[in-house]
């Protein structure tokens, strides 16, 4: 069965998930990339380095984020979001966006790409010493879809 995510779904899967992909447009080229993230019932937050994408959605702040979840192929659930990127140069705000993201629940085992700082799991005493950019995707719009399906899988014998 096919169908819509009701509000409350959205919010779960986006609360639920720590990977997603942010879609940007500049110059008219489309960048579509995996982003670790953080989550706080309106904006995505992010850190990364200079790069291609930072370039793109600072030429550009409108951009497209989507999240999913997958049991398996005929169990899943998707969310797509609209929004804008804010670059957080404030420094309270900044703060507070790399707090959001230090207080993710991460799973044990993690790529350099989502550990803040070179003692990660332990957070430094000033988060304003972690380096790089801090940025918040404030997600205006979104809709999701699922499908499941109570069907044992089938297996040729």
């Amino acid at each position: 069965m096919f169908g819509k995510l009701k509000p409350e779904e959205i919010e779960e899967v986006l609360q639920s998930q720590i990977i997603g992909r942010v879609g940007c447009h500049s110059e008219g080229i489309t960048y579509v990339v995996p982003i670790s993230y953080a989550y706080d019932g309106v904006n995505a937050y992010g850190h990364t380095y200079e790069g291609k994408k930072i370039y793109m959605m600072r030429e550009n702040p409108k951009i497209c984020f989507e999240v999913d979840t997958m049991e398996n192929m005929a169990n899943w659930k998707s969310v797509i979001a609209w929004g804008e990127f804010e670059e957080l140069t404030d420094e309270k705000e900044r703060e507070a966006g790399l707090q959001t993201l230090l207080n993710r629940m991460l799973p044990i085992i993690t790529s350099k790409t989502v550990q803040l700082s070179p003692h990660w799991p332990f957070p430094p005493e000033d988060v304003n010493n972690i380096k790089g950019i801090v940025y918040r995707l404030k997600l205006t719009e979104k809709t999701g879809r699922f499908e499941t399906s109570n069907n044992a899988p089938f297996y040729a014998s």
